[in-house]
């Protein structure tokens, strides 16, 4: 299903001369209104006369997490203050939460982007949406509630969560389409089935996943046991939320919603543009956001930018899966490694369950050691150690194969490592640097 063909199916030309038209009004707005950006492009001697092209958008400054911090909680405000009709923030636990503010027809674009994400999964009017992503300050609650109603289907808004009841609800009610952390809707499957619950037995057709990383490896995992088609969608309360990219029934790439967010992909080390196809950091710009617009705002996430003939029919630019965090690569002894690297390993072998934890610490040698603990299933644990020792000798040899590193493994029984409602802890970091 498509929410917005004019949009969605939009030429490249016309959509490039709607970019540039936006991006301009933008520049010369966020000069007048906003002395944080009016400092900035003083400092760099530009002025909104100068954008004259889309590429001279590489002439503007990046905006860092940092200085959203600093600016805290309306120092990024473009508009009067009573325009704001609704505030979301960043949960703030590694430092001042970064906030976004919405006129109303900030609320009516994030609804029609969560629109079109949610249609890209096959959802419509009819179809009943259990929504286990968190109500709040967090986005993705809000986000795709406003989508959902938009799309005429059926929301039930139950938040994050009281799996039981989740189960419950789904079966009672006829979910159609799940939407929550990827980590959770495994968490979901692993309560089904010690309540006896086959979810082949359920309407359920399709899940939005997202607000975690997560790889190929694990959505098979996810589909498999939740008899469904997991999309990837994704969104950060910086820039809107949920509904800033998702992907189509093809399930090859994500389409961003780029008439709203111009994107363009980075050095992380120089903050050179680098071409569709070459590997780096992902930078956005709000075009259209009134309350707390946006430009250049540099997410940390590694991914690359490609365009091609979906054949969904859509023309939007696409954005591989993210392939890691420029804040979450871990550096062992010299090798550069994402947790999601691992993640790809650990769901190839089949012994293991989809439940992984990444201990990183310095021993006596001073020298980094990395612990992977994987829960395994229980009837390895039962008498036969070969049995563990074979699984842990697998994983050892495929991580030191896949990756170059070497490994403690350390198995653990289902259900020892804690769960998460919301964005699982995958990495803990113990080296004092």
């Amino acid at each position: 299903m498509v929410w917005d063909r004019s949009a969605e199916y939009r030429d490249p030309e016309s959509l490039r001369a709607l970019q540039l038209q936006r991006l301009q009004e933008l520049v010369t707005r966020l000069y007048i209104r906003v002395p944080f950006y009016r400092r900035k492009f003083d400092e760099a001697g530009i002025r909104p006369s100068d954008i004259n092209s889309l590429e001279d958008i590489s002439k503007i400054p990046f905006t860092t997490k940092q200085e959203l911090r600093e600016t805290y909680p309306y120092g990024l405000l473009a508009v009067d203050e009573s325009e704001i009709v609704e505030v979301h923030t960043s949960s703030g636990t590694t430092g001042t939460p970064v906030v976004g503010a919405y006129t109303r027809r900030d609320i009516e674009t994030w609804s029609h982007a969560m629109a079109r994400t949610l249609a890209m999964a096959g959802a419509g009017p009819g179809d009943v949406i259990q929504n286990a992503y968190g109500y709040g300050l967090f986005t993705g609650g809000l986000g795709v509630h406003y989508g959902a109603r938009m799309l005429g289907a059926n929301v039930i808004p139950i938040s994050a969560g009281n799996t039981k009841r989740q189960l419950m609800i789904m079966r009672d009610f006829g979910t159609t389409l799940l939407t929550c952390t990827p980590s959770y809707s495994l968490f979901l499957a692993e309560t089904a089935a010690e309540e006896g619950i086959d979810f082949r037995s359920l309407p359920l057709k399709a899940g939005c996943f997202g607000a975690e990383p997560w790889s190929d490896n694990m959505r098979r995992e996810i589909e498999n046991k939740l008899s469904l088609t997991a999309h990837d969608i994704y969104g950060l309360t910086e820039i809107i939320g949920p509904g800033v990219a998702a992907e189509c029934e093809v399930q090859d790439g994500l389409h961003i919603n780029e008439d709203f967010f111009y994107p363009e992909i980075i050095n992380p080390e120089t903050g050179e543009v680098l071409p569709p196809g070459e590997k780096g950091e992902l930078v956005f710009t709000t075009l259209t956001k009134e309350g707390t617009p946006i430009l250049r705002y540099r997410t940390r996430d590694i991914t690359y930018l490609y365009r091609e003939t979906c054949s969904c029919g859509r023309t939007t630019i696409k954005m591989h899966r993210l392939l890691g965090r420029t804040d979450d690569m871990l550096i062992i002894r010299g090798v550069n490694i994402f947790p999601s690297q691992i993640e790809e390993v650990l769901i190839r072998i089949e012994e293991t369950q989809p439940h992984y934890q990444i201990v990183v610490d310095r021993g006596s040698t001073h020298l980094d050691e990395v612990e992977i603990r994987v829960e395994v299933e229980e009837s390895f644990f039962s008498d036969e150690t070969k049995g563990l020792e074979r699984i842990r000798s697998k994983i050892s040899e495929e991580i030191r194969s896949s990756l170059g590193i070497g490994a403690i493994i350390r198995l653990v029984e289902p259900k020892s490592l804690e769960r998460s409602i919301g964005k699982a802890t995958r990495v803990i970091d113990k080296r004092q640097i």
